[in-house]
């Protein structure tokens, strides 16, 4: 005999049942915190080793030049009570943003580096390490955002308007730029995954 009609309509509107637990977020927060502070331990070493091989005025003592910025490339920099005002979904989302664009400005700074300095394999090694890790930020913060249910930002090419006829003085400025960035996203970084860590403790 067929089952009761209303214990059809049951089967169909209940939920399937899964053996798998819901995923914490503990877990992608940690790696990600992890692999930041890793990050952070390394970055003022990328920007020294970039500007010793650029030659005067970025390999002179003390230099900087903070009013140098990219339209491509989001600044780290933002006042702290807007920082700590932002919600988790927006914090993260900024970072990936962040990080993606960085993943594609140090290719094309290493791009750059193998036309101005190609007999610098130290240099070469970093930025492509750098890119390297970046990406593997990205990916831990994806598996943040999937853990706490928030949607993915879409990805963008954050280069498509990128001068690539630039002289080898933009082309070492640009990558002073990004180098430089790279380290103040990583310390932005490890400060976001800071405040999940204490929120979603393992």
């Amino acid at each position: 005999l067929p089952p009761p009609a209303h214990l059809c309509l049951l089967t169909l509107l209940s939920p399937p049942l899964s053996s798998a637990a819901p995923t914490s977020p503990a877990e992608p927060i940690s790696q990600a915190y992890s692999l930041a502070l890793y990050m952070q331990k390394n970055t003022s070493m990328l920007l020294q080793t970039y500007l010793q091989y650029q030659g005067s005025p970025f390999s002179d003592s003390g230099f900087s030049a903070p009013e140098l910025q990219l339209s491509s490339l989001p600044p780290a920099t933002a006042f702290f009570k807007t920082w700590r005002a932002l919600d988790d979904g927006e914090r993260l989302s900024l970072a990936q943003g962040a990080f993606l664009a960085l993943t594609q400005h140090l290719q094309l700074v290493r791009d750059d580096q193998s036309d101005l300095n190609p007999g610098s394999p130290i240099l070469l090694a970093q930025l492509g390490t750098a890119r390297l890790r970046a990406q593997g930020l990205l990916g831990n913060m994806a598996a943040i955002m999937t853990a706490l249910g928030l949607p993915m930002p879409p990805e963008e090419d954050t280069l498509e308007l990128v001068a690539f006829g630039a002289s080898a003085f933009e082309r070492k400025c640009r990558g002073y730029v990004v180098t430089r960035e790279y380290g103040h996203w990583t310390d932005r970084a490890v400060r976001d995954l800071a405040l999940l860590k204490a929120k979603y403790p393992a």
